[in-house]
């Protein structure tokens, strides 16, 4: 199974019994990078292939969003021969990802130890909601995480209800967090000769990912609350309103501050007592924010934007998707890829990753359902049966 395409991860072999979002994000981030990834699906297939609207044709985009450069083969792990085409597929491979409940797969020998037994060099991650200890029989769904971890609590109007964020943040964010572990033990493997286990689940991932929030609880015993679009520790540092819309502005550190006091007309704000440093501007913020409006009121969004950005300033518009993707198009970062061969292929997000000496690949579109299965059913075959 050789693709035209190559990457720095050209001939590295992806088993991917994972599905949804955090381990297809994280497979497809290897399979662009180089990797053969076999996407193992159950006999009803990878649960995004239903959730729609929005579609391509009669294809969920949220499938396609998440599965270019893989192969599908579906197997019915409930059924022997299958069970053992899958172990075939386990062995033949260097990484193994799955997102089962925790100890899900140990009744088709296809858990960690079982199949670590046989290969000892395989790379075996495994996705969860929240561990393999005490949390292993909670389901893991993103809005969940968002919810128990905290998410929610800073999400929202101050007086509002909690609001959860606009994607699976935490799913997303556990997909990156199993590529890098995933990474890191294919480099130790190069050392040691031997694979490990590596474990990531959707709750630590967001305790993690929370940064300064939890930091502000495990380090001070801050319990961090909603402020709608307000920084806790910054300001300005959220929409302000001009004379036509908002617009992002920011001033990150005092020297900024100054410069945006010059820019607004207003030079003598960054030598005012209260708005010196950033603690002054946190602490008298509901002083600052009018004085700031009332200069603003002056001028367009468009017009701020322009202004603000050549005085070296942080600000921008808040855009659509749609605004948003054809910013990027402006700039020259080219966001959206033809993926698959011409005449077959797929509009989708490039891979965010520029390498200096190598790029990723768009040569093979989001598979349909099992359309692989002869074709890695054949390799399989042909390979000696030796343990890898």
């Amino acid at each position: 199974m050789t693709d035209t395409a190559s990457g720095p991860l050209d001939g590295l072999i992806v088993a991917d019994f994972s599905r949804i979002l955090a381990g297809p994000y994280a497979t497809m981030l290897l399979a662009d990078l180089g990797a053969t990834v076999i996407k193992v699906e159950g006999p009803s297939g990878d649960d995004t292939r239903t959730w729609m609207p929005p579609t391509r044709g009669e294809i969920s985009t949220y499938y396609l969003s998440i599965n270019r450069n893989k192969r599908s083969i579906v197997l019915d792990l409930k059924n022997p021969e299958d069970q053992d085409t899958a172990r075939q597929i386990a062995g033949r491979a260097d990484v193994m990802i799955e997102n089962f409940r925790p100890g899900g797969l140990a009744k088709y020998g296809l858990d960690y130890d079982s199949v670590s037994a046989d290969h000892p060099g395989l790379v075996y991650a495994s996705i969860s909601g929240f561990g393999s200890g005490g949390g292993a029989h909670l389901p893991g769904y993103d809005l969940l995480i968002q919810a128990m971890s905290g998410l929610m609590s800073l999400t929202g109007s101050p007086d509002g209800p909690p609001f959860r964020a606009g994607i699976s943040v935490f799913d997303v964010m556990t997909g990156m967090h199993a590529t890098i572990g995933i990474l890191a033990a294919l480099q130790e493997r190069q050392r040691s000769g031997r694979g490990q286990h590596v474990e990531v689940n959707l709750f630590s991932s967001a305790l993690s990912g929370l940064v300064n929030q939890t930091g502000a609880y495990a380090a001070a015993g801050v319990v961090p609350h909603r402020m709608g679009n307000a920084h806790p520790s910054l300001f300005p540092y959220e929409p302000l309103p001009t004379a036509d819309g908002d617009l992002i502005v920011i001033a990150g550190n005092d020297r900024q501050f100054s410069t945006l006091a010059g820019a607004l007309g207003a030079p003598e704000l960054a030598e005012d007592p209260r708005f010196r440093t950033v603690g002054d501007r946190t602490a008298n913020r509901e002083e600052l924010r009018p004085l700031l409006v009332e200069r603003l009121a002056q001028h367009t969004r468009a017009e701020w934007f322009d202004i603000l950005v050549a005085a070296g300033l942080p600000a921008g518009p808040i855009n659509s998707i749609q605004e948003g993707i054809e910013f990027a198009t402006g700039l020259g970062l080219d966001p959206v890829v033809e993926v698959g061969p011409e005449g077959d292929s797929v509009p989708l997000v490039r891979n965010p990753i520029s390498l200096s000496r190598s790029t990723a690949r768009y040569d093979r579109r989001p598979p349909e359902m099992g359309e692989h299965s002869d074709e890695i059913r054949a390799w399989l075959n042909e390979l000696d049966g030796g343990s890898k």
